[in-house]
């Protein structure tokens, strides 16, 4: 699906489809991971949100300052109308290979599928790279990336344990919304689960 990679796709997808769509998991899915690394008063950084309601859940839940971008210009036009009393949820277009905030923003980002679209486009190592690298700028020391993915370790660790990025990862399975808990504690079936990468930054790039 090349055209994941190209903004005009989502555009085209989110004016054709506005309602709300989560990839993968809800955020009761992922909530006691998330909970597990990072703080409600953590500045937090949603990369690729789409329409999702991960945000508004998180933000319902106490997490307090949660900075949105999305490469669709249509999409975030969308989500700065629908969210505009919730004035911790900030929404901003943006490509994450080039991101527009200060070095050392955030203690927390989290990407919910935005990494496998990119795999998913045109020049995808190239860009993992530059997305890995511009996350790890924004992160402060000792902050952490949760991503949340499909793709098996074997595959996304070639491109996340890099020590370009400053940090140490750890592999959770989360069981997929479709499956049941007895089915997914055979965490070798792939298709039984997700899989959250989280990627801790260390104090210093010393």
């Amino acid at each position: 699906m090349a055209q994941y990679g190209k903004a005009t796709y989502w555009d085209e997808r989110y004016t054709k489809d506005p309602e709300p769509f989560d990839w993968y998991q809800r955020y009761s899915g992922v909530k006691d991971l998330i909970a597990q690394y990072v703080k409600k008063t953590d500045h937090i950084l949603n990369i690729g949100c789409g329409n999702s309601r991960l945000s508004e859940d998180m933000y319902d839940d106490g997490f307090s300052t949660i900075a949105n971008v999305d490469i669709s210009k249509v999409c975030i036009d969308q989500m700065i109308e629908k969210y505009r009393d919730k004035t911790g949820l900030s929404w901003q277009q943006m490509n994450t290979t080039a991101l527009e905030f200060p070095d050392e923003a955030f203690d927390a980002v989290i990407d919910k599928g935005t990494l496998d679209s990119i795999l998913c486009g045109e020049g995808s190592t190239s860009n993992v790279g530059k997305a890995l690298s511009e996350i790890t700028r924004v992160l402060k020391p000792n902050g952490v990336l949760l991503m949340l993915s499909y793709g098996i370790p074997d595959n996304r660790l070639s491109y996340l344990d890099n020590d370009a990025y400053h940090w140490s990862v750890q592999v959770h399975t989360v069981p997929k919304p479709t499956v049941s808990a007895s089915a997914a504690q055979d965490s070798s079936d792939a298709n039984s689960v997700h899989y959250m990468y989280v990627c801790a930054k260390g104090d210093s790039e010393s």
